[in-house]
């Protein structure tokens, strides 16, 4: 069975965990309707992608 060696302390435990923090999305807002999309994605509520409809949308 694997063993340390030695303790490993917190300051190396959390500096091993540095890089692993959760991010926020990014999200802009559509140009046609306003609402948050992703970048470089069609908006999901209107479906235009660069100031065209790329998608038809049920019920708008």
């Amino acid at each position: 069975m694997a063993v340390p060696k030695s303790k490993i302390t917190r300051s190396k435990r959390g500096m091993r965990r540095a890089h692993q923090a959760l991010v926020t999305g990014a999200h802009n807002e559509c140009a046609n309707c306003g609402e948050l999309k992703r970048p470089h994605h069609v908006c999901s509520a209107c479906g235009y992608y660069d100031s065209r409809e790329v998608v038809e949308v049920e019920g708008v």
